[in-house]
């Protein structure tokens, strides 16, 4: 995946936790900064995609070895 400020593993975790500390991680990033999320649960592709609907962040993703890459770039509100 593309460059990255940071990063947060959230491997092994289950719905809706993932969701809840790429929220936590997100607000404390900058606009313009891009967030890397290491997920292994696969609802937490339907809860980004809902969550990243209802912002103005940008969001993609891709499935490698079973393992959900989420690259989320912050832009303000």
């Amino acid at each position: 995946m593309a460059n990255y400020d940071q990063l947060l593993d959230a491997s092994g975790l289950s719905c809706p936790m993932p969701l809840l500390k790429m929220k936590q991680a997100l607000h404390k990033l900058s606009a313009n900064e891009t967030l890397l999320v290491k997920a292994s649960d696969p609802g937490s592709l339907r809860d980004f995609e809902a969550y990243i609907k209802l912002t103005p962040h940008h969001m993609t993703h891709e499935l490698r070895d079973g393992v959900y890459l989420y690259l989320i770039t912050k832009v303000e509100q």
